[in-house]
Order: C-alpha cells, then structure tokens, then sequence
C-alpha cells in the first residue's frame, strides 16, 4: 500500500480527556494475533502467526524483518484499515481498531502530496480535513515547516521540491495532526543515504517535543537502532516475533554522532544476527 499520510475524520467522536485515553495503561497491545489472508478459501495464507507486543505510551518501537512478514498487516490491523478478521486482541489506547480513529495518524512511504497545493497547502491539509480552523492550521504548518528545513519553500508546489523535500513535508503534515498515535510504514525507504540520516535526524527532533507513541516500520537496521526505543524482530512468513531488542542508547540522539558510537555497532550486529535467524540463514 503506498499513499500520503493517512487522515482519519471521527466516524465516532473522539474520547475526552480523561476518558478511555486517560485510562489506558499501553498505547498499543497485540496480544496471540494471527491473520490469515483468503481465510475462506482453498488455500488460506498465514501471514502473522501469533504474535504478542505492547507499547507503552511515548514509546518509539521498530518492526524490523524480512518482505512478506507481516510488518504493514500490523499496522494496517491497527489503524482499522484491514478487511480480515483477524485471531487474538489489538487495542489502540484501550479500544479495538476501527477505521477513522484521529487517534491516530499513518504515514506510509510515498509522500503523495497533491500537486496543486503549495507546500503549505499539504502541510496543513490533515488538519483541515480534520476541521481545523484556517487561521489555526496555516500557522501550525508554517511553524512544522520551518522545523523540517522548508521555511523558505512554503509557497513552492511539489513539482519544484526535490525527493527528500517532499518527504519533509509529509513529515510536516503528519506532525501537524494531534494524534497520539504514529504508524510510520518506511517512510524514508526510497530516499538515498545522506538524505535519510537528515530526514532521521528531523525525525528525532519531531518526536522528542511531545514523544508521540510510534510503530515505525523499515528494512534497515541501523535505522531501526538509532531511532527507537525497542526493535521487535520479525521472522520470515508467516511473521512470528524472533526477538524484542532495547536500544540502551541514552537520548537525545544524533543519527550522525551514533556511527561511532562502539554500542550502536553491536546493536546493529545483534539485530543482524537474529534477522539472519528468522530468515534461515544462520550459520550451522
């Protein structure tokens, strides 16, 4: 699935203060899920095969793990978009997935922005579907903006930004959302090496402002380590959880400074060895 971020308008109205949100002791819980695709056919596939994780709120957890594992069918499952019925529990601050929940903002790997708003036209355009008054939107897309480096292209339609401008305003306009929640789905996956670490780096200082609760989904290791709090390794399908890694890397962090950082190196060999594993490929 490859679209812009994902913008849910309430198709109930949104807990309250204090409320559901309030009470819930995890942001996220998966609990024995399994999912299986044409589950009514001939040949039915498994494609998460009971699989159990937590979050807790303001917590930053990688999926990593080989194509075909499951990782986008988690989030999908998450955020309500997922046709299957799936086996076992998934709750969202103590409530089941549903589609249209604002609790939660889904930004997947192409940007997608529409190429007849500016940059702040996208940048403000989840907000408004979600009724923000103009006034209110136009300066909080601004200010996002500003602190992913486009300030200066606020004007500019996307024809005229580059790759990894556009990825700065995508990340502009799901920040701009005020949905605890954050399923990122390789947002980064198609952008070359030097652009990635500044996107990453943007990335951390995002999240560190309000430290949103995030499922971050990639195919790189070293960008699972330097971002997140915990890395959940997936094994090839039907996707099980090999491992549950912490990242005891102190924040905040700088994507740059961490490639020297002796622990980040064997964080990273440690995930490799346990993907290798959930591929087949150990040695033996």
């Amino acid at each position: 699935m490859t679209a812009e971020t994902v913008v849910t308008q309430p198709s109930a109205a949104p807990a309250k203060p204090g409320s559901v949100v309030a009470k819930a002791t995890k942001a996220i819980e998966v609990r024995d899920l399994s999912i299986r695709f044409g589950a009514r056919t001939a040949s039915p596939v498994l494609a998460v095969d009971r699989v159990s994780f937590s979050l807790g709120v303001g917590e930053f957890v990688s999926l990593v793990g080989p194509s075909g594992c499951g990782k986008t069918t988690i989030l999908n499952l998450l955020t309500g978009l997922l046709h299957e019925q799936p086996e076992g529990d998934a709750r969202v601050l103590g409530r089941h997935p549903s589609p249209g929940n604002p609790d939660i903002a889904y930004m997947l790997a192409r940007d997608s922005l529409l190429p007849w708003r500016t940059a702040l036209g996208n940048a403000a355009y989840g907000m408004e579907i979600r009724d923000v008054p103009k006034a209110a939107r136009e300066e909080r897309a601004r200010d996002l903006l500003n602190r992913v480096g486009l300030g200066d292209f606020v004007d500019r339609y996307p024809k005229a930004l580059s790759h990894g401008m556009r990825q700065r305003c995508a990340l502009a306009r799901t920040f701009a959302l005020d949905s605890p929640v954050f399923l990122m789905d390789e947002p980064f996956g198609a952008l070359d090496a030097q652009t990635k670490l500044q996107l990453e780096d943007v990335l951390m200082d995002l999240w560190s402002a309000n430290r949103r609760t995030v499922v971050f989904v990639t195919h790189d290791l070293a960008e699972a380590v330097a971002l997140s709090d915990r890395v959940i390794v997936m094994g090839a399908r039907p996707g099980r959880i090999i491992a549950d890694v912490a990242i005891d890397l102190p924040r905040p962090r700088h994507v740059r400074a961490l490639q020297k950082d002796p622990r980040f190196h064997e964080l990273y060999a440690q995930l490799w060895s346990l993907l290798e594993q959930g591929m087949g490929h150990a040695d033996r």
